[in-house]
């Protein structure tokens, strides 16, 4: 619901002056009120122009439009029945009234009936400066400026000594394994619970992918499942060649226990952080606890170039040979000189101009998200079966998606019946990622689950659901998954009204 402060107006004043009005409140309606306050009808800028051609001039005032009955409704109606208000009378605007006929609120087609995507790119001030840049001096090409001060200034930001900036989070994956040494036919332990891009680069290089199941308390990879899984490789002789953990939905692993797991059997670290950018644990960056770590800037994450990743870690060589791989393995050579398999991975500088663009305002995206998934824990307080992906002390995160679990024998119907019933409304939502050691793709890789008797990450494919969460999703279209949310589930323990949602 809109807020309608700038929209009231008397029929003492003019058309000149409601006109005004329109374009000081950036909206085609006006309500105009009696002299107690009430509403006696809605003003459009098309009502506007019938006055006009029927001879009236910009000075009269607004007591020359016939009187006409609003269609209102009360604070209580729903959005599905205001809707269907606007369908069966044709309008694109209905106020809200209290019980004295006073007008305190405006519903807008628009905010109801537009689609609400789960998470859209958010562009800042900056990007625009870069890539015009990069067009002003020619360099279109995967190298340039951008990209050498995007690298820069993401591994100063993370706290890393060297990136290298690539044309896809997978790419990242795919160098740091090669970096790493995975060879065909080596095992590569890597948590089930993540997207499909984690895991497929495993392949690319002919290795044995093994799952690793989450946790609990912070839905990535259990240390538990962990040591049970590199003893039991251990005493078969066949170690992993690289352990790699994803940092979900914008929060970090518990990367304590994992490191000591790994140190104790020397297996290196490649920390998938391409959904965790601007998170941290124990006060430093995720992806900068492995031998390597990689960010994704694909069209939906927390900044974006529309497409591209970032391998970064501390040792010099490693990132300059990943730059060397990246660029079709060319040899220093006054010719096309190739003495092994290369790659063409290289992001281009007009890309890395909107990241560094998009980087400057990191924190500030960071800070809207969560204050995105502040205003879902407020507006759905209460609702019984309902319960947040956990965020552990010593952990800050992103919420780059905000991601619940339902309980369907107290919610009143399951993640998909949600889901469905949100998609009816135009609003996306999405399960949690399907776990990799249950994807056709996979089927005959080994997993190993929490504990014993218990799949965490099975769990939460099962009730887990992604809601709407960009940085840029106003309190307006917010109020109407809140809404929709409320409205399916099977028991309500607290009143809700939009007026109780914080900004953040």
């Amino acid at each position: 619901m809109r807020s309608i402060e700038n929209l009231l107006i008397t029929p003492n004043r003019s058309l000149r002056d409601a006109l005004a009005a329109m374009s000081d409140g950036a909206c085609n309606v006006l309500l105009l009120i009696d002299g107690a306050g009430r509403l006696r009808r809605t003003v459009t800028d098309g009502d506007l122009r019938r006055a006009l051609l029927a001879g009236h001039d910009l000075d009269a005032d607004l007591g020359v439009l016939p009187d006409q009955p609003p269609k209102a409704v009360e604070s209580e109606s729903s959005s599905a029945a205001v809707l269907a208000l606007m369908n069966a009378h044709g309008i694109d605007q209905v106020p809200v009234v209290n019980q004295d006929r006073r007008p305190v609120a405006l519903h807008l087609r628009r905010d109801l009936d537009q689609p609400i995507l789960l998470s859209t790119p958010h562009l800042a001030e900056h990007e625009r400066d870069f890539v015009e840049q990069a067009f002003r001096t020619n360099w279109i090409a995967p190298v340039g400026p951008n990209v050498d001060a995007f690298e820069s200034e993401l591994a100063s930001k993370v706290g890393m000594g060297h990136a290298a900036a690539l044309s896809s989070g997978t790419a990242a994956i795919h160098l740091g394994l090669h970096l790493l040494g995975v060879e065909p036919g080596d095992r590569v332990f890597c948590s089930s619970l993540t997207f499909v891009a984690t895991a497929n680069p495993i392949r690319y290089l002919g290795g044995e992918p093994v799952f690793i199941d989450s946790e609990p308390g912070t839905w990535n990879m259990s240390p538990a499942a962990l040591s049970r899984a590199l003893a039991a490789a251990d005493a078969e002789g066949r170690l992993p060649k690289v352990i790699m953990p994803v940092g979900l939905y914008g929060q970090s692993p518990d990367m304590e226990p994992i490191i000591d797991l790994c140190r104790r059997y020397d297996v290196p670290i490649l920390e998938d952080a391409a959904e965790s950018l601007g998170a941290s644990y124990r006060g430093r960056a995720a992806g900068t606890f492995g031998r390597l770590g990689i960010y994704s800037f694909n069209g939906n994450k927390i900044i974006t170039t529309s497409g591209g990743g970032m391998l970064v870690g501390d040792d010099p060589e490693l990132i300059e040979r990943a730059r060397f791989l990246a660029t079709q393995s060319r040899e220093p050579a006054g010719h096309y000189e190739h003495r092994e398999t290369g790659f063409n991975y290289r992001m281009s500088n007009i890309l890395a101009g909107i990241g560094r663009g998009q980087l400057e305002v990191l924190d500030e995206r960071v800070r809207q998200r969560r204050a995105v998934f502040q205003r879902y824990a407020e507006g759905l307080d209460g609702l019984a079966g309902l319960d947040w992906m956990p965020e552990p002390a010593a952990f800050h995160s992103t919420r780059w998606l905000t991601a619940m679990t339902i309980d369907p024998n107290r919610f009143g119907g399951t993640a998909e019946d949600l889901i469905v019933r949100l998609a009816e409304a135009r609003i996306e939502a999405r399960r949690v990622w399907k776990p990799m050691h249950r994807q056709p793709l996979f089927e005959a890789a080994a997993y190993w689950p929490h504990h014993e008797k218990e799949s965490v990450s099975d769990q939460l494919f099962a009730t887990g659901v992604c809601l709407p969460s960009g940085s840029n999703l106003d309190l307006a279209p917010q109020s109407r998954v809140i809404e929709r949310i409320r409205e399916g589930a099977g028991r309500v323990e607290t009143v809700w009204s939009s007026s109780t949602l914080s900004l953040g």
